[in-house]
């Protein structure tokens, strides 16, 4: 069955907590957000996949499905540790994107003004999917905050990274099917 009728009072079960906690606790917002931009990449990863098999587009090497999936395994990760589970990111994931950002870079244009959102479709996804990823990130670092669940150093260097590396994959979609960014006027 795909409802419950557990939650209908506005309280929800979260793993390690032995109560329900309200649906509008810290707790449920971060694992939301996490939620949304986990969805959202789903999203993206099904357009890409689209382009990349259309001849002469590449995004990171013909292979942004397999990055978007893995990041998508460490968003599982971090909302299980939101959630109070005993699962934590590790360096090596917060390296991994580091490395892919790098890639991305050394093949960009300098930015030298603020840039539109909407350069092609692909690219404003990227952009939607950043700002869903910075919402996340303050929403975990809220339940870090609050104190109720210990947030681990590399989880809230990752939540940071991912919004760059989404930004990243922006700016390469923009420049890769139109050669040209939109620069604020």
């Amino acid at each position: 069955m795909l409802y419950t009728k557990k939650g209908d009072a506005g309280k929800t079960n979260v793993f390690g907590c032995d109560q329900k906690i309200s649906k509008s606790s810290a707790i449920t917002e971060a694992l939301g957000c996490l939620d949304e931009i986990n969805s959202y990449l789903g999203v993206i990863k099904c357009k890409v996949k689209s382009l990349s098999a259309q001849a002469g587009y590449k995004v990171v090497g013909n292979e942004p499905q397999k990055i978007i999936n893995r990041i998508q395994n460490d968003l599982f990760i971090i909302q299980a540790q939101v959630a109070g589970a005993d699962k934590k990111i590790k360096k090596d994931e917060v390296k991994y994107i580091e490395e892919i950002i790098f890639d991305i870079e050394k093949e960009l244009p300098e930015i030298k003004s603020f840039l539109i959102s909407g350069t092609n479709e692909i690219s404003a996804n990227f952009d939607f999917a950043r700002a869903l990823a910075r919402r996340a990130e303050r929403r975990v670092v809220a339940v870090g905050d609050e104190g109720k669940v210990e947030i681990n150093s590399q989880t809230l260097v990752f939540m940071n990274r991912l919004s760059s590396l989404l930004y990243a994959f922006a700016r390469q979609t923009a420049i890769e099917s139109d050669k040209e960014e939109s620069p604020k006027y």
